[in-house]
């Protein structure tokens, strides 16, 4: 198949990561990036071999002849850059969140509808082997029937020493249960259904523009089974976020992104293997999706799903 021709608006560090998964990929380029530092595109352009970069996202999507575009701007701007790519017809990839409210998450997914591109979001557990076999075990049964669903967040840090930058800190757009949460309530969503939001509880510093320090919220899944959200910033200790199902033969936690624990009623908590290896990106499942070849995506519609408990989660 020919090249799929890449332009990438935003070049933080999120946005450098995949690049380096499109430079990866035999079937992808990146043709063009922008950012609004206009040192940081300059730079980044010359590191991959003297591309174009520009300081406007209209600029490129104007001057340049591209198959896909990924947007990694901060999740305030994610409406109106991606709309301005689904005006183009252009194929869409995302960050998360998908936008900076349920409105704004609903159009772009009706728009990118319409338009009939290919549009998805970057929701990496998805595609990681721990994850996936965390989904296979509850599938198999191995907790038994699920009784609850636990989330617990603790960061010494927040923003993190390694994305220290003011919207990731700011209240707006900003906040742990937006950056870290979303990923779990999209799988959440993915494994065992729809949530519903119950309650939740805030806990904010005295500077109104600062994001969320702590959360504790009550949802339930569409058969009643609890799920539980409990998460701190600026505390003792190293980061730990950890995703546990407790069900009636048993419990299965992913900690840190990429381990697996559980065990059955009456065994210690142990290590589990991973019963699947990672075979596929998210970048050759966005490959496949644009050859028309099967594929597995996860797209706006998961985010705007996403979005609605996350309005809901952070709710001042």
């Amino acid at each position: 198949m020919e090249q799929i021709r890449v332009g990438v608006i935003g070049l933080g560090a999120i946005g450098e990561r995949l690049i380096h998964g499109f430079n990866a990929n035999k079937h992808t380029t990146v043709q063009a990036v922008v950012d609004t530092d206009k040192e940081r595109a300059a730079k980044m352009a010359d590191k991959l071999g003297g591309i174009n970069w520009y300081d406007s996202h209209n600029k490129m999507l104007a001057e340049e002849d591209l198959d896909l575009v990924y947007v990694a701007v901060p999740p305030k701007y994610h409406h109106a850059v991606t709309m301005d790519v689904i005006e183009k017809g252009i194929h869409v990839l995302c960050e998360k969140p998908l936008a900076n409210s349920v409105e704004e998450a609903k159009e772009m997914f009706e728009k990118a509808e319409q338009a009939g591109i290919i549009h998805a979001m970057n929701f990496p557990l998805n595609y990681s082997s721990p994850a996936n076999t965390f989904d296979q075990l509850i599938k198999e049964g191995y907790i038994g029937q699920l009784r609850k669903l636990e989330l617990s967040m603790n960061f010494p840090n927040w923003p993190r020493l390694w994305q220290q930058n003011d919207w990731v800190a700011g209240r707006e757009q900003g906040g742990f249960v937006l950056e870290v949460g979303v990923h779990f309530i999209q799988l959440t969503q993915r494994i065992f259904g729809s949530i519903t939001h119950l309650n939740s509880r805030l806990e904010l510093p005295k500077d109104t523009t600062r994001c969320e320090t702590g959360v504790i919220a009550s949802l339930a899944l569409a058969n009643g089974a609890p799920i539980l959200i409990n998460g701190m910033s600026q505390i003792a200790g190293t980061e730990r976020i950890a995703y546990t199902a407790y069900g009636t033969e048993g419990t299965l936690s992913l900690i840190d992104w990429g381990k697996l624990e559980g065990g059955k009623l009456g065994e210690e908590i142990h290590s589990i293997e991973n019963e699947k290896e990672e075979t596929s990106t998210l970048i050759d499942h966005v490959v496949a999706a644009i050859a028309g070849r099967e594929s597995h995506l996860y797209t706006f519609k998961d985010g705007y799903e996403a979005q609605t408990i996350l309005e809901k989660l952070r709710d001042k």
